[in-house]
């Protein structure tokens, strides 16, 4: 009989996400947030980095860090349906698995050469909580891993909902600028489970050292406060 295989941690992400509300639902929906991966000591050798400095987009898989528990759920009920939908959980990328496993697609935008860290992954596009453990990282090949005309199944129906973005230049003159355009693109993907809909709520998430708190009426979010962390 094989002997089961013990996954290693090899790295972790660092992002502007610091809890899991507000993180985009999927890779690749926020292009303009940035994410550094730093590997653990024994995965600094560069020669394992030779040749994916050739490559635009690399896979990541990851680890449910704050979804880890000893059972798992058949069917979950995602967000993006009003919570209230029963979905088998193979037909959605809920963290709630048989192995807390989860996989991205982001954009490689350079290796850094670092004299204590070693070769450090500068990305973009990432859908993942600040600190994630990496499993492995692995080449996107475009003639293979994409499908335009592949069916999305429910997600079809949800993929294109944004709202509209009121952000008082008050308010965006206390962000960053490197943090704008990312900041803006998180609010329209409505950071909301979809069965909170109280427009006299004031909701919130941190961010890039921020507590971002915003209402939404209608198909409109505003953002009504920015407090430093």
């Amino acid at each position: 009989m094989a002997q089961e295989p013990k996954f290693k941690i090899i790295a972790h992400i660092h992002t502007d996400f610091q809890e899991k509300f507000g993180i985009p639902r999927q890779s690749g929906l926020v292009e303009e947030s940035k994410g550094e991966i730093v590997f653990l000591p024994e995965y600094r050798n560069p020669d394992a980095f030779r040749g994916l400095e050739g490559y635009s987009h690399i896979w990541l898989l990851w680890q449910f860090s704050e979804a880890i528990r000893s059972t798992w759920l058949p069917m979950v009920r995602p967000p993006r349906l009003g919570g209230n939908t029963p979905m088998g959980v193979f037909a959605t990328r809920s963290p709630f698995r048989p192995n807390p496993i989860g996989l991205s697609s982001v954009r490689l935008d350079g290796i850094r050469m670092d004299e204590k860290l070693g070769p450090v992954l500068l990305v973009s596009g990432a859908d993942i909580l600040d600190g994630t453990p990496i499993y492995d990282v692995k080449p996107y090949l475009a003639y293979t891993d994409s499908h335009p005309d592949a069916v999305g199944g429910f997600s079809d129906s949800v993929r294109d909902y944004k709202l509209r973005v009121v952000f008082p230049r008050e308010l965006l003159s206390q962000v960053p600028q490197e943090h704008h355009e990312a900041l803006c693109h998180v609010l329209e993907q409505d950071p909301r489970p979809s069965y909170q809909n109280d427009p006299t709520r004031v909701y919130g998430f941190r961010f890039a050292g921020m507590d971002i708190r915003f209402m939404v009426q209608e198909n409109t979010i505003t953002v009504v406060e920015i407090v430093k962390l």
